[in-house]
């Protein structure tokens, strides 16, 4: 039998039920802030303690929440996979990370935080990027460049996604594609389900209830991941 290559999508949903709460709430704002003031280059240079502050206290938070029967599922498929396996989050927090360091995958397992990791800071001069698991400061200073400042390594609004090309030419030959926990609305993940059908793929939605986008996947499949994602991996 052919090998198959299988692109996943997952998005807030999936860490939802860890107890990770969605930047986004249902009035626009994040956590309380307003996108301008927290999610932008220019809210950085506007007031660095403020959106340094927020990162901080959404990167302690990681050490409170952990991976659920949805993340390790993954894991767990991408050990057994044979075709190429490549998971695109949107997410920022490492649960899929940690999911994958506690289950033996297979070697051709990618994983690509598409909107940053909040356990990197990036030098704002040079561009490397860091692990940084504590806080930062205002103007915490790099050590990758006498005139750069550490960042949070996340993807703020009017920044490019991280790695398109990869994700692109991954979907370009997928042959299979999963939306989980994704509201389908954020864009350009909102356009992959419409790449890898072009493509061939099978799409398949994943999520708490249908999306506005569910005409575009070949299936749907409805409920809490953490409850029905292990099941309908298992048949894979």
């Amino acid at each position: 039998m052919r090998k198959r290559n299988l692109v996943i999508l997952t998005g807030a949903g999936i860490s939802a039920e860890s107890g990770v709460p969605t930047f986004r709430a249902a009035d626009g704002l994040w956590l309380g802030h307003r996108v301008e003031d927290v999610a932008t280059p220019e809210a950085f240079e506007r007031d660095p303690a403020l959106v340094q502050d927020f990162y901080n206290k959404r990167r302690r938070q990681l050490t409170t929440v952990h991976p659920n029967a949805a993340h390790r599922a993954l894991a767990e498929l991408a050990a057994r996979w044979e075709g190429d396996f490549l998971l695109v989050t949107q997410n920022v927090d490492d649960l899929h990370d940690r999911a994958h360091a506690e289950t033996p995958a297979a070697a051709g397992f990618e994983l690509i935080h598409m909107h940053g990791d909040l356990r990197k800071a990036r030098c704002t001069a040079s561009g490397v990027v860091c692990d940084w698991p504590g806080d930062l400061e205002p103007a915490h200073a790099s050590p990758h460049h006498p005139a750069g400042r550490l960042r949070p390594h996340i993807v703020w609004f009017g920044e490019i996604p991280l790695e398109m090309d990869r994700i692109e030419q991954a979907l370009s030959r997928c042959d299979l594609f999963l939306s989980i926990g994704t509201s389908g609305a954020v864009w350009p993940a909102a356009g992959f389900v419409q790449t890898a059908r072009m493509a061939g793929a099978r799409a398949v939605e994943i999520n708490l209830e249908p999306t506005a986008e569910r005409r575009l996947f070949d299936e749907g499949v409805y409920g809490p991941a953490s409850e029905i994602l292990p099941k309908f991996l298992s048949a894979l």
